[in-house]
């Protein structure tokens, strides 16, 4: 499976692409980021983000994407701009159909590093270690990235089958009492 990892943000949108499936080896295939000037006008911004975000689908045909979880913040203006680009990462993926999964930095940090209060270095060095490279992707924010979508492939895809399984069995009670006449 391949996931499309994406740490949002206005200025630099972090952006990975990992290969994997759980008890599998993890291999990256891409990291880097969607930048924007902090001096355009915030429709430009927001559109240079959907054009960067579409263009890495394009390019690396992703099965699933996780996007970090907008969490509250003392500035309402960085939660706001991180908010709008997470939404912007959301619908690029949505309008192809692909599963999206939300992971908050915490549990991110928690499935990389065992610690959900663990630093970017920290996460940046078991990101490494976890696909055998010699140094953690760059910039940070790709880094981030990359550590979403490991977490997707670790976590993530176990929610979605849990979610289908629910959803499943919602249904079949649903047509059991269809035919009982309930």
């Amino acid at each position: 499976m391949r996931v499309l990892g994406i740490d949002p943000g206005l200025t630099r949108c972090g952006i990975g692409v990992v290969d994997g499936a759980v008890g599998a080896p993890l291999t990256m295939v891409a990291a880097g980021a969607v930048r924007t000037l902090a001096d355009e006008e915030l429709p430009a911004r927001l559109l240079g983000i959907e054009k960067g975000i579409e263009q890495w689908l394009d390019d690396y045909q992703p099965d699933a994407v996780a996007v970090e979880r907008v969490f509250a913040q003392h500035n309402v203006r960085t939660v706001m701009g991180t908010a709008q680009a997470s939404a912007i990462a959301v619908v690029c993926a949505a309008r192809r159909g692909l599963p999206v999964s939300l992971h908050t930095p915490s549990e991110v940090k928690a499935a990389i590093t065992g610690s959900g209060r663990a630093d970017k270095a920290q996460v940046g060095t078991m990101v490494a270690r976890i696909l055998r490279l010699d140094s953690p992707p760059r910039p940070a924010d790709a880094a981030d990235a990359v550590a979403l979508a490991i977490c997707y492939l670790w976590r993530g895809s176990a929610q979605e089958r849990i979610a289908r399984a629910r959803q499943k069995f919602a249904r079949t009670i649903e047509l059991a009492r269809q035919r009982h006449g309930l």
